[in-house]
């Protein structure tokens, strides 16, 4: 069985998302952030990382959610990633992004020391996180074609948008400036993955 290392408000929602799209059967270990799980030795023995998602496999460990995404998609939840080479393509490039800018946007806002070791910058970084995460709304507002990202078909690109999304109120960002987006949001709310996922209590 799938084992999906987990905390909860974290990017690792977006695997269980996917997870449960294929009804796939697998195991949640929730780690709590606060009591600092992610950095014990049980779980550096996962992730050395001490970040998660991490997602446990009869192969071995995968860490990344874009690693992630594509294994599932490969092996047990099939239908999510676009036939057509460059739809595929332009699903990466939109995954790429949020792994790369969208996330890291958000990061600035609590991780500050990732960045600078002065704790006086750390204060700019996050005053700085409703202006890029509204720049970043504003990208992806451009590219949804409704009700998902690219239509009628959900993807792996959904999923992780619909996660980060979750996180643009307490980042600052009015998202009713982005009626696209906010439509997308209202949509991915209504399946039953994203439900299921919410049940478990992992999204904030």
């Amino acid at each position: 069985m799938l084992k999906l290392y987990w905390a909860p408000g974290t990017i690792a929602s977006a695997s269980a998302i996917v997870l449960e799209e294929g009804n796939v059967h697998w195991e949640g270990i929730r780690l709590n952030f606060r009591e600092g799980d992610q950095m014990k030795p049980a779980y550096h023995a996962v992730n050395p990382k001490g970040r998660v998602p991490a997602l446990v496999t009869p192969g071995g460990v995968l860490t990344e959610t874009g690693a992630i995404l594509e294994y599932l998609a490969a092996t047990a939840v099939p239908g999510l990633v676009p036939v057509d080479p460059l739809h595929a393509a332009r699903m990466r490039e939109v995954m790429y992004y949020l792994a790369s800018t969208m996330h890291v946007n958000h990061a600035h806002k609590m991780r500050g020391s990732r960045w600078a070791d002065d704790e006086r910058s750390w204060a700019d970084m996050k005053a700085k996180v409703p202006e890029t995460m509204a720049a970043s709304c504003a990208y992806i507002e451009d590219l949804v074609e409704g009700p998902f990202l690219f239509g009628d078909h959900v993807t792996l690109a959904d999923a992780w948008l619909y996660t980060i999304s979750t996180w643009l109120e307490a980042d600052g960002v009015d998202v009713s400036r982005f009626p696209k987006l906010e439509a997308f949001r209202e949509a991915m709310s209504a399946r039953t993955s994203v439900k299921a996922v919410r049940d478990l209590g992992m999204m904030a």
